[in-house]
């Protein structure tokens, strides 16, 4: 059965895909690994980083660990004081502070994405040593009577 449009041939190796590159070109490029794995030769959230090198690679899990503590941050920070006189302005503030953690929350899910366990690992410690910092009774002494559960909501 030939359908129009269908053609299941493999393409030949000089053959030109849509972003320019060839087939040959695409054996050389890294595979993206899809079950966790050890090792520093990976690519974290922007492609080609951080290559090969071992210090870029220690670079990156830096930047993912303190992702994960600014996401901490931001989900325990009390920037907007009670009772402040500008409801509009204290909303403006409450969502951006929102899609800040937002983003900053997704970045590190795209990081953790890369199935490497060293980002995997620094991307929880990242949360933990955050959560500790900014979340956990041993900081919030005077709210601790007042919270039901171990878990504070995720509200700024």
């Amino acid at each position: 059965m030939d359908m129009p449009g269908m053609n299941m041939s493999p393409p030949s190796s000089s053959s030109s895909m849509d972003n320019g590159t060839t087939m040959h070109d695409m054996g050389h490029k890294m595979m993206m690994h899809m079950t966790f794995f050890w090792g520093s030769n990976s690519e974290i959230l922007f492609s080609g980083w951080p290559g090969t090198r071992a210090g870029m690679y220690v670079l990156a899990l830096f930047f993912v660990f303190f992702l994960a503590v600014a996401v901490e941050w931001l989900s325990h920070c009390r920037l907007i004081k009670p009772g402040s006189t500008s409801q509009v302005g204290a909303s403006l503030l409450q969502t951006l502070l929102h899609a800040a953690r937002i983003g900053l929350a997704y970045m590190v899910m795209l990081a953790v994405m890369s199935f490497n366990v060293g980002v995997f690992l620094v991307a929880v410690a990242g949360h933990a040593v955050g959560f500790l910092a900014f979340g956990s009774r041993l900081v919030k002494k005077e709210e601790a009577e007042k919270v039901a559960s171990d878990l504070p909501p995720m509200s700024c």
